[in-house]
């Protein structure tokens, strides 16, 4: 166990922490991932000197101790971030090293510490080449959607829209990363920044896959919304027809990917009312005992035919892609 000496003494909280490594990242040229992850009090942090493109076939059991961010377009390479430098926060505090790379970590952090300076962040807008869309071109594609699920091209499709805006100058992404773990606590909430890449701050309800400690497969059917309502019992929800459809058609794509690897041994539970922030959804867990299945490789397996799932592109995947490729007039990055 490490004990942070006196020199980084002064630092008595994990917004010091996170605004000074933050600082850091920005001026050298490192990328961080900062996340936290859903029903669970810890932060994780990592910096990282080189970030670099991974191959599709390459399987996460493969890859070190780090952070995988990837593209919408499942057919871009995947941008992996390896762990040069991790802390994690409990409490509000810098946690003490439980694992040899926090061992280094907080060495390093040690030495660092009197010359770190904390200057404000200034975001810049990437260049892009797209234009923001009027309320009529979203509404068009709506229409061409409807159209096509009507001749069984797909039987969901979820059209977004992007808009541009300037950040003002008060603007604190660690304050505002620490403001959605609040919101949200059973998301995932994650802030990431790389190089030439961009800086991206977000939280999400959907487990795409997890797996524990080698053993234990699980991901999610997450569909349906209503908004929450403080006090409300959600055990009395009442969900549409068409609601309890759209969740459905989520569990039945994942069944089908289990199908595709022959895998029949799962556990499913649901569907049940969940709450993610303001919002309401219908969710049904899946479990696998990668053990007993003798499946070591399923979570990097499941990974490629979940991703994107159908909550934010549609299903079947490969129609949906396509119309929202043709349609929507910009790359979701």
């Amino acid at each position: 166990m490490h004990i942070v000496n006196d020199a980084i003494a002064s630092l008595t909280s994990e917004a010091e922490y996170l605004s000074m490594l933050s600082s850091f990242a920005f001026e050298n040229g490192m990328s961080m991932a900062l996340w936290r992850l859903p029903d669970d009090p810890a932060h994780h942090l990592i910096l990282s000197d080189d970030h670099h493109l991974v191959a599709k076939s390459k399987t996460l059991e493969d890859l070190p101790h780090g952070f995988i961010f990837a593209p919408f377009n499942s057919e871009k390479g995947r941008i992996f971030l390896e762990s040069d430098l991790y802390f994690v926060f409990k409490d509000n505090r810098l946690a003490r090293s439980e694992t040899p790379k926090q061992e280094a970590s907080l060495n390093w952090l040690s030495v660092q510490a009197q010359a770190f300076r904390k200057h404000p962040i200034k975001y810049r807008r990437p260049a892009s080449a797209y234009l923001e869309k009027d309320k009529d071109h979203f509404i068009t594609m709506v229409e061409n959607a409807i159209q096509d699920i009507g001749e069984n091209r797909f039987e969901k499709v979820v059209p977004s829209r992007f808009k541009k805006m300037d950040l003002p100058e008060s603007f604190d992404a660690m304050q505002a990363f620490q403001k959605l773990c609040l919101t949200y606590p059973n998301t995932l909430v994650s802030f990431v920044h790389i190089p030439g890449t961009g800086t991206w701050l977000g939280a999400s309800p959907e487990t795409l896959v997890s797996v524990e400690n080698g053993s234990v497969f699980k991901t999610v059917a997450l569909a349906g919304t209503k908004p929450y309502q403080a006090g409300v019992n959600i055990k009395s929800v009442a969900w549409t027809q068409k609601e309890i459809e759209e969740q459905a058609l989520v569990e039945r794509y994942i069944i089908s990917c289990f199908k595709k690897i022959r895998l029949r041994e799962f556990d499913e539970h649901g569907p049940k009312t969940v709450v993610a922030g303001n919002l309401l959804h219908l969710k049904s867990d899946f479990t696998v005992d990668m053990k007993a299945t003798n499946f070591p490789q399923l979570g990097s397996v499941m990974l490629d035919l979940l991703h994107p799932t159908s909550a934010v592109c549609g299903m079947p995947l490969d129609g949906a892609s396509k119309f929202l490729a043709t349609n929507e007039g910009y790359d979701r990055e």
